[in-house]
């Protein structure tokens, strides 16, 4: 049987693993499928990537790692995204996997010109989100957890733009029939939010006290997990 694939792009915070689990945790949490088969591949362990024909979907991972340092793990992935995209693979990339699905179809991932963005944070969704497969059943304004300081400035050619907001214009978008990038996190709830502003307040000035007291569940969000999953099982019925 095919499986959902977790590519594991790094780990978390050491104080954030103890009191909320890891990527992966969060990730099939909030896919919430139990008739998809699951296996995570900790790329930065030197797991090998999946044959094409085990993949019933992929989903890559945030990191702590930047895109624009093209660590070797992250130039195998790179090198590999564009077959599954060939192949109609479905595919969510979330933050750093967002800016690698971004970087590996000729976009330009980078440093974001106006520095971090960190908390929870209102999302818009574009017109053509109204028919996506992902975001269709979404409001046009919803909140999500956002932790990055890179960014896809340049989408890649004959991609569909799906969600912004006031700091980042390119916050989700669609290549193909069924490869997506979210710069948000939906995998997060609040306390891992309010970990991660915490841990990053140890090494960079944050307006801390506000930025915990705006974090909040975002239910919509989330559901952009648990919609994918729905995606990919609905790809292994039809197979």
């Amino acid at each position: 049987m095919k499986k959902l694939f977790i590519i594991k792009t790094g780990k978390t915070f050491k104080n954030t693993l103890e009191e909320n689990g890891d990527f992966e945790d969060w990730v099939i949490k909030r896919i919430d499928n139990e008739n998809l088969e699951k296996k995570v591949i900790d790329i930065q362990a030197g797991h090998p990537l999946p044959n094409l024909e085990e993949c019933a979907g992929v989903v890559l991972t945030g990191s702590h790692s930047m895109v624009t340092d093209e660590e070797p793990w992250s130039l195998k992935i790179e090198k590999w995204i564009p077959s599954l995209i060939e192949n109609s693979i479905p595919l969510l990339g979330i933050c750093y996997g967002h800016q690698l699905l971004a970087k590996s179809m000729q976009g330009f991932s980078t440093y974001h010109k106006k520095g971090m963005e960190i908390g929870t944070v209102n999302i818009s969704l574009t017109k053509e989100a109204k028919d996506d497969e992902l975001f269709k059943n979404l409001p046009e304004s919803f909140k999500a957890h956002t932790i990055h300081s890179q960014t896809v400035e340049e989408l890649p050619k004959d991609t569909i733009r799906l969600a912004f907001n006031t700091h980042d214009k390119n916050h989700s978008f669609r290549i193909g029939k069924n490869a997506w990038g979210v710069q948000f996190h939906p995998e997060y709830d609040k306390n891992i939010m309010k970990s991660y502003i915490k841990e990053v307040s140890k090494a960079k000035e944050l307006p801390l006290e506000e930025l915990l007291n705006n974090v909040e569940e975002t239910k919509e969000a989330n559901f952009v997990l648990k919609r994918f999953g729905e995606i990919v099982e609905k790809e292994v019925d039809n197979d």
